[in-house]
């Protein structure tokens, strides 16, 4: 199979370039990047440079006909707003498209205009998309031709909690949500928030108390409550690279009295993970006194979760990691393709 990546030349698209350089069934067979237009992939990205395919590849002008002609699947690394406009045109020359940006990931025009600031692209296309979380939507991924791949904060957030409110073991509301990202999470691109002599030795806090991720976190938690839900959210940008920390305050649906009690709904919680994610082979489910770390999972295509049962305050903290760029972005991605064109999952990123 033949894939396309346009806007190439961010770090999403980077690593869009990694994993596909090294897919056993997936040829790499055009990207895209206006900046770097002409300029052989090896020229840009040196660390692909021992391959020979990224020595005779070149980034080309995006242009949605040439990109139909020379590949099935296009990928669309590219910023909010500027996605939908490829969708459009690539869906109709008969490409299945994977969208990584926030265009498709929302069924609601109105709610994507309250959070993004303009009216939808391409609104006729909300119902068609597939929100591309695999180990919840993979029946839907398999038929789908346009995959809407969450962002990193969801991914690390929906994973942990859609499980344990489809059961109805936690409470859908009082749900709090602390993360912690990497520089990387906000792109390849010059802005003073984001030089290294800002970013070095500082943590803070950003997007509160109305991050854009929201919407689709409210929405995605909503359809699996059945009711409406509301969160609280706060991001936190720090030090390093890649890399995403999760830290997930919720409420178990029922008042545990006594340790036996809280024994009995510890174990009914781990039953419930093991349902949901015990074959899955991306998500790590941490035992014992192993707690989630991002050094665990950078590069990789994995979440690690794990829970502990405060008898204290009766809260229940769920903790996860994932590395913002691959599982919580391409790798994502190149997962969903998989299922999309019926390879083995893990093609490509084990």
């Amino acid at each position: 199979m033949k894939a396309a990546i346009v806007g190439a030349s961010g770090y999403s698209g980077e690593e869009l370039v990694r994993l596909l350089l090294r897919h056993p069934q997936a040829e790499l067979a055009a990207v895209t990047s206006r900046q770097y237009a002409g300029q052989t992939v090896a020229r840009v990205f040196p660390k692909f440079g021992h391959d020979p395919r990224a020595k005779s590849l070149r980034f080309s002008e995006p242009q949605p006909a040439l990109l139909a002609k020379a590949a099935e699947v296009v990928f669309l690394a590219l910023p909010h707003g500027v996605a939908a406009e490829f969708a459009t045109p690539l869906l109709d020359l008969g490409c299945q498209v994977i969208d990584l940006s926030a265009d498709f990931r929302l069924k609601s025009p109105a709610l994507y205009k309250e959070y993004y600031g303009h009216d939808h692209p391409a609104p006729e296309l909300l119902a068609r998309a597939v929100y591309g979380l695999p180990e919840v939507y993979r029946a839907e991924i398999k038929n789908a031709s346009l995959i809407a791949s969450p962002g990193c904060y969801p991914t690390s957030i929906l994973l942990p909690v859609l499980p344990l409110l489809k059961a109805g073991l936690i409470k859908s509301t009082g749900i709090i949500a602390d993360a912690l990202s990497g520089v990387t999470g906000a792109g390849r691109k010059v802005e003073l928030d984001y030089l290294f002599a800002e970013c070095n030795e500082s943590a803070r806090p950003y997007g509160i108390p109305r991050h854009r991720h929201l919407s689709e976190l409210e929405e995605q938690l909503t359809l699996a409550a059945g009711e409406p839900v509301v969160i609280q959210f706060s991001p936190h940008l720090i030090p390093v690279n890649r890399g995403i920390l999760a830290t997930l305050y919720l409420t178990p649906a029922k008042h545990l009295a006594n340790e036996n009690e809280m024994a009995a709904w510890r174990e009914q919680l781990a039953r419930c993970y093991q349902s949901a994610y015990g074959h899955e082979p991306f998500v790590r489910l941490l035992e014992g006194v192993a707690l989630p770390d991002t050094k665990n999972v950078t590069g990789a295509n994995v979440i690690e979760i794990a829970w502990r049962l405060d008898p204290r305050t009766g809260r229940l903290i769920v903790m996860s990691a994932l590395d913002n760029i691959t599982k919580g972005a391409s790798g994502q991605a190149v997962q969903s393709m998989n299922i999309l064109r019926g390879f083995p999952e893990t093609a490509g990123l084990c």
